[in-house]
């Protein structure tokens, strides 16, 4: 697998945001994880609310502070993935999102890139924010998803059925090594 790097969002990488968008439309997928509603508004309008998350000063107050990265690969600037990291928990995030909600687009799936997201995510956490547990949360028929959090440290703390109907598997991944 080529080596990924989180990028800002910027106007510099609209048309590959749209490209990315249109992708997951393509196949069938209405949501983008860790698009933080990128599936939902304008370029334009969506770099400007992922922008005011980012300081709790002009944040959603309906949302936490977070930081909601492109996941390039290194070696062509491909968007493969998309992450977005919260550095707080509000009830409903607490309840069903947890702090990290990532994706990778469909052409890119299957080649390590997912665990490769985590992996960046997880180290922006704990580097960045500060954080010393995290908490995922995937669908249950999502193999790769749960997968992918397991091999990143995830232990498995609860299940739930979510409105949709579909089972919900909650991790947490402690960020701190025990020490010895």
């Amino acid at each position: 697998m080529d080596s990924l790097k989180l990028c800002i969002p910027s106007p510099a990488l609209e048309a590959q945001a749209m490209e990315y968008k249109a992708e997951h439309f393509l196949a069938g997928e209405e949501e983008l994880h860790g698009g933080a509603l990128l599936e939902k508004l304008a370029y334009t309008a969506w770099l400007s609310m992922v922008d005011a998350n980012r300081s709790p000063s002009t944040a959603n107050p309906n949302w936490v502070v977070a930081d909601t990265f492109f996941v390039v690969r290194a070696s062509d600037n491909r968007i493969v993935g998309m992450v977005d990291i919260r550095h707080t928990l509000n009830d409903f995030l607490a309840a069903y999102g947890g702090h990290i909600g990532y994706g990778v687009r469909p052409s890119e799936r299957r080649k390590g890139y997912a665990t490769g997201i985590l992996r960046l995510a997880l180290q922006y956490a704990k580097e960045t924010i500060g954080l010393t547990r995290v908490m995922v949360a995937c669908y249950a028929d999502n193999e790769g998803s749960w997968r992918t959090i397991q091999r990143c440290g995830g232990q498995l703390t609860r299940t739930f059925i979510h409105t949709d109907g579909r089972t919900v598997q909650v991790y947490w991944i402690d960020l701190v090594e025990p020490s010895l």
